[in-house]
């Protein structure tokens, strides 16, 4: 039996630990036919994951996990089904990327500063010389046994306050979303119960983004991070608000068997999966 379309997955192009080919094979072999790559602020991995897809029959959703400054906080919206070739769009990820890289290079410098050499290297060759994220230096200090997990490293090193934290700057939820529907494609809010605010702020948010996305714009109901109480608040969410209901695991890697490719639970009842009205073929693996 087939697997729920799993909307949300990283690669190696972004923080993930497998590469797009073997990140592809691997959701076939569990049983998922339709695949979003949402690399973090880059499609570099989406042309490998295409033409792994369709040697294993899997249908590869164009995707892509944009970095978002809302609130006093660092937000996702996820772009699904998009054209990669949008000039607009491909450069609104490239701003993105180069703040990443100069960001990069501050958190060396700063957990230099507190007495740690190396983290940036450490941080790039762990990346593979492509985007570097904050993972990768927690990858990294767990490696110089600094902390027992990545966990622990974002606690002691990488949040406000601790030696290693740069503040944000990100695109504008209007931007971001922009960049999405100018390419043709839908914004979807990433693992909402991860944000803690307050429930005033978060109907404000996703009164924001049924504004600026429109009527094809969805929320993440089902997520690796949420437990069956976040899915059915927010599929709640979903209905109130009119947004289609997605589903993701936010896979990273094998190294965190507790999230895996296939195993989402369903939408709770009374969704409307982001997925129902794609008509054929409505994937790039299909094209």
């Amino acid at each position: 039996m087939d697997a729920l379309p799993d909307l949300h997955t990283h690669s190696t192009a972004s923080d993930g630990t497998l590469p797009p080919r073997a990140l592809v094979r691997r959701a076939a072999v569990a049983g998922v036919r339709v695949l979003a790559l949402t690399d973090h602020d880059t499609t570099a991995g989406l042309a490998e994951a295409v033409e792994a897809a369709r040697w294993v029959g899997v249908d590869l959703v164009p995707g892509v996990e944009i970095s978002v400054s809302w609130g006093g906080r660092t937000i996702h919206v996820l772009g699904l089904r998009f054209d990669p070739e949008d000039e607009g769009f491909q450069a609104g990820l490239e701003r993105l990327r180069a703040y990443r890289r100069w960001r990069a290079e501050e958190i060396g410098r700063r957990l230099r500063k507190a007495g740690i050499e190396g983290a940036h290297e450490g941080a790039v060759e762990l990346s593979g010389g492509q985007l570097i994220g904050r993972t990768h230096f927690a990858r990294f200090l767990v490696g110089r046994g600094l902390a027992r997990d990545v966990r622990g490293v974002f606690k002691h090193f990488l949040v406000k306050g601790k030696p290693g934290h740069v503040a944000s700057d990100w695109a504008t939820l209007e931007d971001a979303v922009g960049w999405i529907r100018a390419a043709g494609g839908q914004a979807v809010l990433a693992h909402p119960a991860r944000y803690r605010f307050t429930r005033s702020k978060r109907l404000r948010l996703i009164g924001e983004l049924k504004e600026l996305g429109g009527s094809g714009s969805g929320i993440e109901v089902v997520s690796g991070s949420h437990s069956r109480d976040d899915a059915l608040v927010f599929a709640r969410h979903a209905r109130e608000s009119g947004l289609l209901a997605s589903a993701g695991s936010d896979y990273h890697g094998p190294e965190n068997p507790w999230v895996d490719l296939g195993r989402l639970p369903a939408l709770p009842e009374g969704c409307v999966p982001i997925w129902a009205s794609w008509t054929p073929p409505p994937l790039l693996a299909s094209a």
